[in-house]
């Protein structure tokens, strides 16, 4: 994991998201396919998509832990367009939902004869009154969780200014001054300051990392319960609409950033 930095291993999941895309699609254009060889490999081809999922988010929290700051919270292998939106490092959990009832409109739209006659889709625009429910119900309480993650991120930003930061900023640009007209005595001040600055840096840096684990956590819980709430059939339109947004925002953000230099 090691030999490889999280900006590397990013293109190479892109890539495998991109060959689970293809297969999602031949999965909905063989549908017409209903025996149980057919479900049976649907199943295992989502079971792939969401393991799939599963490892980016444990290598993702490998370097997290390894350094938070380091492109995590400010990555360089996405596009500035794509940047602009991110909440924590990723995508907002909340954005599954809307992800989910867009396409579940776009389908209704697009087959509401059938549903006026009375025939099922099976699809997305399917969703039944109990599903609708369970949605709401998880909707309301990713909101509040996201909600509390951005406040708990909020306070440790804030604690860049809290007193011991601004005594040891001061500190510092004093001892540098009186360096600067020399000493020995300064010098050792000013490298003692400097030690107890790194220290008091990694403590806030160990509660970013927190956060961004918290968020990493409901990111992917938002994605297991949403795709728990599913049929197999609407699991694989969501899993299907997902990747694509995902891959072509980012193509069009590098696209985005290429035209403009």
């Amino acid at each position: 994991m090691d030999q490889e930095s999280f900006g590397e291993f990013f293109k190479k999941w892109m890539k495998e998201q991109n060959q689970y895309l293809t297969e999602l699609i031949s999965t909905v254009k063989g549908g017409g396919n209903k025996d149980n060889d057919g479900d049976i490999v649907a199943e295992a081809l989502m079971k792939r998509v969401m393991e799939h999922y599963e490892h980016y988010y444990r290598v993702k929290s490998h370097w997290v832990e390894k350094d938070a700051l380091a492109g995590i919270l400010s990555p360089s292998w996405i596009s500035s367009f794509e940047d602009a939106f991110l909440w924590l490092g990723g995508w907002r959990p909340t954005m599954a939902f809307h992800l989910l009832y867009s396409k579940s409109g776009l389908q209704l739209e697009g087959r509401l004869l059938d549903l006026i006659h009375g025939l099922s889709t099976g699809d997305l625009a399917d969703l039944s009154s109990h599903q609708v429910v369970k949605i709401d119900t998880l909707q309301r309480g990713v909101v509040k969780q996201e909600k509390e993650i951005t406040e708990k991120m909020a306070k440790y930003q804030e604690t860049i200014a809290d007193p011991s930061m601004v005594e040891l900023s001061h500190m510092a640009t004093k001892f540098k001054m009186e360096t600067s007209g020399g000493g020995e005595q300064n010098n050792r001040d000013l490298s003692m300051v400097e030690e107890e600055l790194k220290l008091a840096l990694a403590g806030k840096e160990d509660g970013l990392k927190e956060v961004v684990k918290m968020a990493d956590e409901l990111r992917l819980g938002t994605l297991k319960q949403i795709i728990g709430i599913l049929t197999s059939t609407q699991r694989v339109h969501f899993l299907i609409a997902a990747a694509e947004l995902h891959l072509r925002i980012h193509e069009w953000g590098l696209k985005r950033d290429s035209d403009q230099r």
